[in-house]
């Protein structure tokens, strides 16, 4: 089982900064998600922003079509 996450703050340059709930902090890279069509709209600014962390922790979201794992941020991101 991957740690939940606490908080999420949206970066400059499409990075998310991610602190879990063992107090790891990491950051991820969302620039790689631009090739998927469904991700594209996180390249305006006011939306990637708009990030929240889904209830219980297990992933981050945008809106209720759009999201990332708690999975995804922990074995992708990057230990800060």
């Amino acid at each position: 089982m991957h740690p939940r996450i606490k908080s999420v703050k949206a970066l400059d340059n499409y990075l998310l900064l991610i602190t879990f709930d063992n107090n790891v902090i990491k950051k991820y890279n969302c620039k790689e998600k631009f090739k998927d069509p469904l991700f594209s709209i996180l390249k305006n600014k006011v939306f990637f922003k708009s990030i929240k962390v889904d209830p219980g922790g297990y992933g981050v979201s945008w809106n209720d079509e759009l999201d990332l794992s708690e999975y995804e941020l922990w074995t992708r991101g990057q230990a800060t």
